[in-house]
């Protein structure tokens, strides 16, 4: 049987579990579930700092690419000084994931970000971020509450790949972030916004096979199409080359 194979971007983090302390690489088992109830295979993608050609021989081994959720970007990758509320940054993951997904592009493989990764793809492609999305709209209902996800509508383009991948125009999504894009990058369009407060919620890059950023935690939610999408857009062109 062959599979086609997803990469998903790990976190590092320091974590603490019975008697032991360590830095880790890891996802929540959300992501890689989803990918797999997709019919795909799921495989940790850890930060890898050996450059261009580890990176080439990488993506020489994936099908489609996941950017995960996880901690603020340093603002330099982006050019910004941090913020006051600009916090947890690993800078080697940072500066990994944006030149992997710019190779990523270039081989037009399927490409999904999801809140921190739909962030990584406008950085990738050229833009940067809104650092603390409370100062620009007013409310902290993006993430009202540490360590839950809180639940708001958002709108999508119609005809767009962010509403195909949902499945629906208006929606409900899970939410926990607190920066958002700011310039997009070069050749990205949003295509999905808030229904309360206008932030940009989906952006993607018109006539690529598949580049999708969401704002939302799709992963948390077993009805959710998106991911089956990204996986759906692999099976597309596995089918298209044979």
């Amino acid at each position: 049987m062959d599979l086609p194979s997803i990469g998903i971007c790990a976190a590092v983090e320091r974590v603490r579990w019975a008697a032991w302390e360590e830095t880790v690489t890891m996802a929540p088992r959300s992501y890689a579930a989803a990918v797999q109830r997709a019919g795909a295979l799921a495989f940790l993608v850890p930060p890898d700092p050996g450059g261009p050609e580890r990176i080439d021989a990488l993506l020489d081994r994936l099908d489609g690419l996941l950017l995960a959720g996880g901690s603020d970007i340093d603002p330099a990758v982006y050019g910004q000084p941090p913020h006051g509320e600009t916090k947890g940054a690993w800078p080697e993951r940072d500066r990994f994931e944006s030149e992997l997904v710019a190779g990523a592009l270039g081989r037009s493989l399927p490409v999904l970000g999801i809140c921190r990764g739909m962030q990584v793809l406008n950085i990738a492609c050229g833009g940067d971020l809104v650092q603390h999305l409370p100062e620009l709209v007013g409310h902290p209902d993006h993430r009202h509450t540490p360590g839950t996800y809180g639940d708001h509508e958002v709108l999508l383009v119609p005809g767009s790949l962010a509403e195909r991948a949902a499945g629906h125009r208006r929606l409900v999504v899970k939410s926990h972030h607190h920066q958002g894009v700011g310039r997009l990058g070069e050749g990205l369009e949003a295509s999905g916004w808030a229904a309360e407060d206008e932030v940009v919620e989906a952006i993607e890059i018109p006539g690529h096979r598949y580049a999708l950023g969401v704002l939302w935690h799709p992963e948390e939610d077993v009805s959710s199409s998106v991911i089956g999408s990204l996986v759906a857009a692999v099976d597309s062109a596995t089918e298209a080359a044979a």
